[in-house]
């Protein structure tokens, strides 16, 4: 089969033709892949970060935003029959920790995850452990079947408090943080103001329904907050960015006994003025990594089937497999939403 491989421990990846289809285990199903979509952890894993080096084994077939239909079913697997389209969990649950036994599996002490610890899904075929699949509706596409992983990331970041009704800050206009914006207006939201430092990434964010887009490298959040909320500040904000000032700034704009969601990875250890920004505001804070399982799922086709959130629209070029080097070029260059890569 073709695969986009990981052969080196250095920048890069390897296009191959021969690879061996993979053979499943008895729990899983073997899924040929129709669409699928770079990430920010395959950027890390192309320009072999320190993230990636501290968790790959190479050599391996990286990727794991996908859709594809089942071809083959191992002998433990149920539920499922040869032909259903699914897409694909990231997170592969151990299913015996304290966190699995709890309704926690996202946060799973032994947790796996596909495209890094186990096969990835940028080639013709992946191995898919049967926890990790979520039948498609009919009304959905393949590309859309593709987008539904990381759609997950921002819907739990937006949904992991009240939004309907509230006033929201979303914080960074990658790809999550578009579908953020696009679940928070569609989820009831009175008000949404998006921010990024790229004038193109905003202009995405007004079309999924950003009332206001601001360029937080030239305006001012706070003072634009303070004058639409009457001074007290937004009730809530999601940071995307992982970006200390970025953080700072939504902290600033977030009203007493409002929340704040951390989602977006920082690089390091951050600074922040705890006692003004979380203490003296009774400031609800709290982290989101992935998708709650499977409850996230079900909010992301909800969205999706009511036609008020079309998240085709933070797709922002789609290329043949053999052709990632323009896709990875795309993304570094700043280009606006999703990359999907076609095998």
């Amino acid at each position: 089969m073709r695969a986009l491989c990981k052969t080196e421990e250095k920048p890069g990846a390897c296009y191959c033709e021969n690879i061996p289809v993979p053979e499943i285990k008895e729990n899983e199903v073997l899924v040929k892949v129709h669409a699928t979509a770079i990430c920010g952890t395959d950027m890390h894993i192309y320009d072999w970060t320190a993230y990636a080096q501290e968790r790959l084994k190479l050599p391996m077939v990286f990727g794991h935003e996908f859709a594809g239909e089942i071809v083959s079913l191992g002998s433990q697997v149920s539920g499922y029959a040869i032909g259903d389209r699914v897409a694909g969990e990231t997170h592969i649950p151990c299913n015996h920790c304290i966190q699995c036994r709890t309704g926690n599996q996202h946060i799973c002490e032994n947790m796996k995850i596909i495209g890094v610890q186990a096969p990835g899904a940028f080639a013709e075929y992946i191995p898919v452990h049967k926890d990790c699949l979520w039948k498609l509706d009919d009304s959905m596409d393949y590309e859309t079947g593709a987008l539904l992983e990381p759609m997950g990331v921002g819907v739990h970041g937006v949904l992991s408090g009240e939004i309907g009704g509230k006033t929201a800050v979303i914080l960074g206009c990658g790809p999550i943080g578009l579908c953020a914006v696009g679940a928070a207006k569609a989820s009831g939201a009175s008000l949404v103001i998006a921010t990024d430092v790229i004038d193109r990434k905003l202009e995405e964010a007004k079309k999924l329904g950003a009332d206001y887009a601001v360029n937080t490298g030239k305006q001012d959040l706070k003072a634009l907050v303070m004058e639409l909320t009457g001074g007290c500040g937004v009730d809530v904000v999601v940071d995307y960015t992982g970006n200390g000032r970025a953080i700072q700034g939504g902290f600033e704009a977030l009203k007493k006994g409002g929340r704040f969601t951390f989602v977006g990875l920082a690089n390091g250890p951050l600074s922040l003025d705890i006692n003004n920004a979380v203490i003296y505001k009774e400031a609800k804070v709290n982290g989101v990594t992935g998708r709650l399982m499977y409850q996230t799922w079900y909010d992301c086709e909800a969205l999706i089937k009511s036609g008020r959130f079309d998240v085709k629209k933070i797709i922002g070029g789609v290329f043949d497999l053999k052709d990632y080097e323009e896709a990875f070029a795309a993304l570094k260059g700043g280009a606006p939403g999703k990359m999907l890569l076609i095998p």
